[in-house]
């Protein structure tokens, strides 16, 4: 069962985001009570929409954004918990979505929200551009001479970047690699 808290500014909103969410049996919307420190720490995913973002201080429950516009992705990136981005408007199937997959550890969204445009300024990544590249080849799977081939570099570079990737993301393989890739939002799948 997933524990949900719905922090959202119209009690219409909510009311349209229990009517979704009861759709699904696997989903329990928890109640506000007078003290609602009492189910931060129950909760398992709590929907947030961008107004009461602030409200949400439990640190082991996954976030879901309810966004009309783009958001800052940099300060998302470095909540220490999973987090997911969603317009208003998003399907009662892509919330349900996104509730599972933030139960579940991962990153979600839309990309038009996830990704900022070219013109944007965004803080630095820790990963270069080639590291992001050689992550999102791990994500597929591909061996090292494979990814060599795609990239058109030398196996011996690969292990390089592979290497980096590892110390830049505190991992020590290949499979926590990709989730650290899915949890920081350089790689999507």
């Amino acid at each position: 069962m997933i524990r949900v808290l719905l922090r959202v500014s119209s009690p219409a909103l909510r009311a349209g985001l229990d009517a979704f969410l009861a759709s699904d049996e696997t989903i329990k919307v928890l109640n506000d009570p007078p003290d609602e420190d009492d189910l931060r720490s129950e909760a398992d995913v709590i929907v947030a929409s961008a107004s009461t973002i602030r409200l949400v201080e439990n640190d082991s429950a996954g976030i879901l954004l309810l966004s009309e516009g783009q958001v800052n992705v940099g300060e998302m990136k470095r909540l220490n918990r999973v987090w997911g981005i969603l317009p208003t408007e998003a399907s009662a199937e892509e919330l349900i979505a996104a509730i599972h997959a933030l139960s579940q550890g991962l990153i979600v969204g839309a990309p038009a929200l996830l990704f900022s445009s070219e013109n944007e300024v965004t803080p630095q990544d820790p990963l270069t551009d080639r590291e992001v590249e050689v992550l999102g080849l791990l994500a597929k799977g591909l061996a090292n001479k494979q990814i060599a081939a795609s990239l058109g570099i030398s196996e011996h570079t690969v292990k390089f970047h592979v290497s980096s990737i590892y110390t830049k993301l505190n991992v020590t393989n290949r499979a926590e690699a990709v989730r650290e890739g899915l949890r920081g939002g350089w790689i999507a799948l």
